[in-house]
């Protein structure tokens, strides 16, 4: 349904650094790319030709400033990525959709058609040195509505930087100036590199063996058997639930405990509802809750301005079914929160010493980022475990490229099973969740996450 018109490669509009740069912190990162998606309310006036220019030529300018983005991946010695800032440009590509509307659309759920919107990355026939680390997909509807697709090279860029070259290009496309910290993004890797901190006092769990599933898979058992949802929650609803996770009676010394953040409560209440679907009597089944976290603010001194890959990852300790679903949601949330809490300045020092003394760079991927397909080793061999990624605070209303604020942001798909993306709503009430699950499992985590929230309330006004 989705037709490609036309492709552009875009190049920087000045000379740029010819220069080689290498971060610990982005080898345990996949050359895949980040799927986005802004989405544009129809206009009447919306000239097609204009549109494309404007977008060329504000990106060739934004390609200056951020020059990395110009450039090309190589696999170094033990499958390490270096990035080669060569100015081999970024590509632009123009689309349509003649037979639907943006309201056909509904909830952007990342799947099927809306994966198409998406730019289609080749990373079987391609080498890794010819791969654009950043391609866009104009597309237009017949109602007038645009949509842009955005994917960036996770091995390059983390979300925080992301929005700040969105903002950065969308601003340059309204022919605004810039200030001083937009024009002068941090791209010396070196930077973070520096804080390798040479310490055993840690344990990086998170780069070691996720738990296996115990039992037989069920249903097919294919690493392509899932399907994507989007649920949501109201801001009422977020409060009560966040009541509800900070509710420490059961726990000793609980009054030293801080309140758990909405993303803390709110992903630890997904691990929950996604434990018990998954639940075939199996309470002794192991699992645990990974995410990243971004570390600019937690390095002394921080790392403002940082333009490269600044997220780290971290996991729960590992739990069982049994524990999860029987204990009090603030348990679950304390996990999730004692998790992203250890990650500070000291434990990110010495999870780049790890890294830089790992032999088996594909193997640490695999463990982080499994079952992803591009990583996945051998055939599915089931996941008990949730990856939960918070795109809450993102500035993604920056992006006018003077059509107006996008009128919905998220995942333009998602390429493995056992994943979920935490947002918030463009209209400012309550939260979005888009979250991928074996289908056999989709509709049992929608009872219980509706279910449960329903059932919290009830209790509450008892």
């Amino acid at each position: 349904m989705v037709s490609v018109q036309s492709r552009y490669t875009v190049l920087p509009s000045q000379p740029t650094p010819n220069q080689k740069l290498f971060s610990l912190c982005e080898q345990i990162k996949l050359r895949t790319h980040a799927p986005l998606l802004y989405v544009y309310k129809p206009r009447p006036h919306h000239d097609a030709s204009t549109m494309v220019n404007t977008l060329r030529h504000s990106l060739s300018q934004a390609l200056t400033i951020y020059y990395p983005l110009a450039g090309r991946l190589s696999s170094v010695e033990g499958g390490r990525w270096e990035l080669h800032c060569n100015a081999k440009g970024a590509q632009l590509m123009e689309a349509i959709c003649k037979d639907l509307n943006l309201d056909d659309l509904g909830d952007f759920v990342p799947a099927k058609l809306v994966s198409q919107l998406i730019p289609n990355i080749d990373y079987y026939n391609v080498p890794i040195e010819d791969t654009p680390l950043l391609v866009v997909q104009l597309t237009r509807f017949s109602c007038g509505g645009v949509t842009m697709g955005v994917a960036l090279c996770r091995g390059v860029i983390d979300g925080t930087a992301t929005m700040r070259f969105m903002t950065t290009w969308a601003k340059l496309a309204r022919k605004e100036n810039l200030n001083h910290v937009e024009i002068n993004p941090l791209h010396d890797r070196n930077l973070l590199n520096s804080y390798k901190l040479h310490s055993g006092l840690y344990d990086h769990s998170e780069f070691e063996t996720p738990p296996p599933w115990l039992g037989p898979l069920g249903g097919r058992g294919r690493d392509t058997d899932f399907v994507v949802e989007i649920v949501k929650l109201t801001d009422e609803q977020v409060k009560k639930l966040k009541h509800k996770g900070n509710n420490h009676d059961h726990m000793k010394n609980y009054s030293t405990r801080r309140s758990y953040s909405t993303f803390e409560v709110v992903a630890g209440f997904l691990w929950r509802c996604v434990s018990k679907a998954r639940y075939a009597g199996n309470s002794d089944q192991p699992t645990r809750l990974s995410t990243l976290v971004n570390c600019r603010n937690r390095m002394k001194p921080p790392l403002n301005g940082y333009a490269g890959n600044a997220a780290f990852p971290t996991v729960t300790l590992t739990c069982s079914f049994g524990e999860i679903m029987q204990r009090p949601l603030s348990y679950v949330a304390g996990e999730v929160s004692d998790a992203i809490q250890r990650v500070t300045g000291e434990f990110v020092a010495s999870a780049i010493d790890y890294i830089s003394k790992v032999k088996d760079m594909d193997l640490v991927r695999y463990n982080f980022h499994y079952p992803a397909p591009s990583v996945c080793r051998g055939s599915y061999k089931g996941n008990p475990n949730l990856f939960v990624v918070s795109w809450m605070n993102f500035s993604y209303k920056d992006a006018d490229f003077g059509w107006g604020k996008p009128l919905y942001f998220g995942p333009g798909f998602m390429d493995s099973e056992g994943k979920a993306f935490v947002m918030n709503k463009a209209s400012g009430d309550g939260i979005v969740v888009a979250i991928s699950l074996k289908d056999s499992h989709m509709e049992a985590f929608k009872r219980f996450f509706y279910g449960d929230i329903d059932e919290e309330f009830r209790i509450s006004k008892l």
